[in-house]
């Protein structure tokens, strides 16, 4: 719930500033002083129509329409929703048959373009990397296309993202329920103008770290191509699941006490297992043995501030697939460090259900500026105990589409599924040699500096935006208007 305090009362100018709306939206989640301080910029300010161009003016979103879903990648293109473009690794999006995707060819989105949440929750933004050519996107997206010929796409991305914007975007959402907004809600939105230097600037920045983050994604999936194919498993890079017969009216033998549910023996799953027992492997269970193979630890949340100085970012199953993730904050005093993974450790989103479409049975990697987080008991934890098996290695094994489908096959449960740690200890992981490890390992760890590197560079692009506001506004940084 949100009030206005007696103190700062709104203001009747405010209402007829926003059309006298009667909610609290625009006037509480930091839109107005945004707006406010916008106004005391000596710059010019261009509104973002003028500023860009293509399908419908370059705002846009797109119709309703029926989607028909593909299960074969030549039948169809990858389809984005409004969570989807939040991701870190977009290779496992659904795909929308060529047979509606071709009447929409305008969804397809451009490098360079910024996507904008406009339905549910409200101003969630990304920016189309040039690995992203090729996706289409939902109607719960809105493309915003910058015109090169009047500004350019990072620099815009960098505005339309920063404290300034997200507040103006969010303030023009209508709806009880389920919010929205529409391309005309944020047509006029007033867009500072630094100049050239200050705005290449930043431009470049944010490139750059798109370029960082193509690459990124690039180095993983060279690495578990280049581990199947070493092993000599190349026909599970491609595993047509599909179109493989069903998993029924199958006889299974030598059952133990471990377990009797039909799905942990299906076919499918086990000519996977069949395959890899028929490499040089060892055990995952053996691997992990002086390293950890376990769910996460249970704690009790107690909400800190957002200061990493003194609290945690906690990351559920859904966030920590982000590329940015927005998880809540949470105080250290009294969380336990169980709670942050070591470095190198691979979760796997291990409670859900078995929609071909959920993370449920998806790996991340922790390294880097991630082991400063904290992630919920929701996780199996898999972590190297050998010094010859790195867990850059394991996790180049583990993204790959085979091991997903064999994860699913442990599952054990009913409506919310979870992964028999003891089904998963008798994982047959291909043992390369030493060399070949080490180039898989480097590939991964070169993949993770990459993106840190690239987090980095968005920041300071905000921050360079932060730094020309202030110059011509007289205000200090630190004391800029943050979003409720």
């Amino acid at each position: 719930m949100k009030t206005a305090s007696t103190e700062n009362p709104v203001r009747l100018s405010w209402l007829r500033e926003q059309g006298l709306r009667l909610d609290a939206a625009p006037y509480l989640s930091g839109a107005f002083a945004a707006k406010q301080l916008l106004k005391r910029l000596s710059v010019r300010k261009d509104p973002l129509s003028d500023l860009t161009a293509g399908h419908n003016g370059g705002i846009f979103n797109g119709p309703k329409f029926s989607r028909v879903y593909v299960n074969d990648a030549e039948q169809g293109v990858p389809f984005l929703g409004s969570t989807d473009m939040m991701e870190s690794d977009l290779t496992h999006l659904p795909l929308l048959g060529h047979e509606v995707a071709d009447k929409f060819l305008y969804l397809e989105i451009q490098p360079g373009m910024t996507l904008i949440s406009c339905s549910g929750t409200i101003g969630r933004m990304a920016y189309v990397r040039p690995d992203m050519r090729g996706i289409w996107s939902s109607q719960h997206v809105m493309k915003v296309q910058a015109n090169p010929a009047r500004v350019k796409s990072g620099y815009l991305n960098t505005f339309l993202r920063s404290r300034f914007g997200v507040p103006i975007i969010t303030s023009h959402a209508y709806g009880a329920i389920i919010q929205h907004i529409e391309p005309h809600h944020i047509a006029d939105l007033p867009v500072p103008r630094f100049g050239e230097d200050v705005e290449n600037c930043i431009h470049d920045l944010v490139e750059e770290a798109a370029s960082l983050r193509a690459e990124s994604q690039s180095g993983l999936e060279e690495a578990t191509r280049d581990l199947f194919t070493t092993a000599r498993l190349e026909k599970l890079l491609d595993l047509r699941w599909h179109d493989q017969p069903r998993d029924v009216g199958f006889t299974q033998r030598g059952l133990t006490p471990t377990t009797l549910r039909a799905l942990n023996y299906q076919p499918r799953a086990r000519r996977i297992i069949n395959e890899l027992r028929e490499v040089d492997h060892v055990l995952l269970g053996d691997i992990c043995k002086d390293g950890q193979l376990s769910r996460g630890v249970r704690f009790t949340r107690v909400d800190g501030a957002v200061d990493p100085q003194v609290s945690y970012q906690l990351l559920g199953q859904r966030q920590a697939f982000w590329l940015r993730p927005e998880g809540r904050w949470v105080s250290k005093g009294k969380t336990p460090r169980a709670v942050l993974a070591q470095d190198e450790t691979i979760l796997v989103a291990a409670r859900g259900t078995l929609g071909e479409n959920e993370v449920y049975g998806r790996p991340i990697f922790v390294t880097g500026a991630w082991c400063q987080k904290a992630f919920s008991e929701d996780f199996l934890r898999i972590r190297s105990g050998v010094s010859e098996v790195s867990g850059a290695y394991l996790f180049a094994f583990f993204r790959s589409e085979a091991l997903f489908r064999i994860m699913r096959s442990l599952s054990t449960g009913g409506k919310q599924q979870d992964i028999n740690t003891e089904l998963c200890a008798a994982i047959p992981v291909p043992l390369l040699t030493a060399a070949d490890r080490h180039r898989i390992t480097e590939t991964i760890r070169t993949a993770y500096r990459k993106r840190d590197e690239a987090d980095v560079k968005e920041d300071q692009a905000l921050d360079l935006l932060d730094k020309a506001v202030a110059e011509h506004t007289g205000v200090a940084p630190a004391e800029l208007p943050t979003p409720a």
